[in-house]
């Protein structure tokens, strides 16, 4: 058995390595091929290129300049699976890569899963129409998502949340702080500014004045960076353009030992303000982009909230600052709220331990069996 895949960034590549782990239980000579990260590659996948390939943040200059190479990058992989003709393909996320893509392995005979749906929910419903003629099938991540999208004619199943499976539904929070080597009594913000080069220009530099700021109210408080692969250099020198010299730890990876051991995190909108809820932590959740990708995105966005967290719990359970509103003021303030709440935070953890179990099935073999449908039918 061949399958190709797709995935576009960190977090594709954690999903994709978790949905791997089934797919070799029902088919272990699965051989696997197309764009994937480390996670990935650990599972045996062969990577013609590397994911970070098609990360890209916003809808402005960025996607112009990287616009001929990722559709070339497009192209020549269209090519390669043609050639070799997988028995099927899954896209997983980046849908403005894998849906195109996906219509044309479908044109040609090719089956195709796209796992995550896209959130046509959230914005840009005009998707859905691309979404029915592109796939075969979508592994959906949310339980209201099938219902949705068999409205418009599209075959659709719920999996789960993958990584609501691989985090305990409780963390062992002292075993964290131990092995990062904080003690019980410090006060830990984890910082995360996004998986994203683009997203690291945006953010990095905010949230560390933003610590800068928690550091003059509070000179003992302790912050840590879980840098994603390859931009752990980019990340300490945000640091130092910000003067933010002192209790600050920046690590390669580990994200969720630190998510496990901090008392609250500063964190970009995307996958992991989940994992910070499904760890049961409170945050606040900043995005900011330039201007113009902004506008657009204002303008597509379908619900109140940005943050996942809030959109699966239809409220803002936890502060979000977009764009003008995420300076470094209001950023310090909001994270210092959390650590002065004890009251707020129990029943904050109560909600997302509600959440954690709603979301917590046996995604891989639910997705193996959803594609071995596909496969036979």
């Amino acid at each position: 058995m061949k399958f190709g895949l797709v995935a576009g960034e960190a977090s594709g590549d954690l999903l994709a390595a978790l949905l791997l782990d089934g797919l070799r239980q029902r088919w272990p000579d699965l051989s696997a091929v197309g764009i994937g990260g480390p996670q990935m590659a650990g599972r045996g996948f062969e990577a013609w290129w590397p994911h970070h390939k098609l990360s890209v943040h916003g809808y402005g200059w960025e996607v112009l300049r990287r616009y001929r190479e990722i559709v070339g990058i497009r192209e020549q992989l269209k090519a390669r699976l043609l050639h070799h003709r997988p028995d099927l393909f899954i896209g997983v996320d980046a849908p403005d890569f894998n849906l195109d893509l996906e219509a044309a392995l479908k044109a040609k005979g090719i089956k195709a899963v796209h796992f995550v749906s896209p959130s046509v929910w959230a914005w840009r419903p005009e998707r859905i129409e691309k979404i029915r003629r592109s796939v075969d099938h979508v592994l959906c991540i949310f339980p209201f998502e099938p219902a949705l999208l068999a409205r418009h004619g599209i075959a659709a199943t719920y999996v789960g949340h993958p990584l609501a499976s691989v985090i305990p539904i409780e963390p062992d929070r002292a075993a964290a702080r131990r092995a990062l080597g904080f003690t019980e009594a410090e006060q830990v913000v984890a910082i995360l500014p996004g998986s994203r080069q683009s997203e690291i220009s945006h953010l990095a530099g905010r949230f560390f004045k933003a610590a800068l700021q928690m550091q003059q109210e509070r000179p003992a408080i302790q912050f840590v960076v879980p840098a994603a692969p390859g931009l752990k250099a980019e990340i300490e020198q945000a640091a130092h353009h910000s003067a933010l010299t002192r209790n600050l730890r920046i690590i390669e990876g580990q994200a969720h030992s630190v998510l496990a051991a901090c008392d609250v995190t500063l964190i970009a909108s995307g996958t992991a303000t989940l994992e910070a809820a499904l760890f049961k932590r409170p945050m606040v959740i900043a995005y900011h982009m330039a201007w113009w990708s902004w506008q657009i995105m204002r303008r597509k966005k379908l619900q109140p909230w940005v943050g996942l967290p809030n959109i699966l719990c239809e409220d803002f359970v936890v502060p979000e600052l977009l764009q003008e509103a995420a300076t470094p003021l209001a950023l310090s303030e909001a994270v210092l709220a959390w650590l002065d709440a004890p009251q707020r935070l129990v029943k904050l953890q109560q909600r997302f331990l509600r959440l954690h179990q709603q979301l917590r099935r046996n995604t891989p073999e639910l997705a193996s069996h959803a594609i071995e449908q596909v496969l036979q039918s």
